[in-house]
């Protein structure tokens, strides 16, 4: 017996519904990101920061408030886009931006959260080649989740369907 295929139930969303949702995308991720700025920028002012990691490892640091600090500038770029181009009309053009913007947002975000994991790993753990291996899979998995996962989610349906119609079965 075939197993069928899940269908999910689709509605095509407005132009006005999917800016709104977009734009409501943005607020959700914003504080997080925000909040992981502060405490960020608070490390920097600890005592262990400078007694316990050496100058390379500051400036990697660094690297980690620069990538997060883009991201916050990516995903806040859509209200503003938003605003400058008139609050009361919505393009096809803005939807397609925006999302590019927010999906772009993401990567100086792993890329952020991945290096301090490591600092922090590195000054717990006490060991370097560790500290990267846990870096390196913490960007691996948001990476996965955020990136590979939606992607492959879009694939199973498409084949889904292609095997609909060539089969027949609805």
């Amino acid at each position: 017996m075939a197993r069928a295929a899940r269908r999910e139930e689709r509605q095509k969303l407005g132009l006005v519904d999917a800016a709104q949702t977009l734009l409501d995308e943005c607020r959700m991720v914003l504080p997080g990101i925000q909040a992981l700025f502060g405490f960020q920028l608070i490390a920097v002012f600890n005592t262990r920061f400078a007694e316990d990691l050496d100058r390379f490892d500051q400036r990697l640091h660094l690297v980690a408030i620069a990538l997060v600090a883009l991201a916050v500038a990516l995903v806040m770029t859509p209200a503003a886009l938003h605003r400058r181009h008139g609050s009361r009309e919505v393009t096809d053009t803005f939807i397609h931006v925006s999302s590019l913007l927010l999906l772009a947002s993401m990567v100086p975000l792993a890329a952020g959260l991945a290096l301090d994991f490591h600092l922090i790993a590195k000054l717990i753990l006490e060991d370097e080649r560790i500290a990267m291996i846990c870096g390196m899979t913490l960007f691996t998995l948001l990476v996965a989740f955020w990136f590979a996962f939606p992607r492959a989610e879009r694939l199973l349906a498409a084949l889904a369907s292609l095997r609909e119609r060539l089969t027949g079965d609805k």
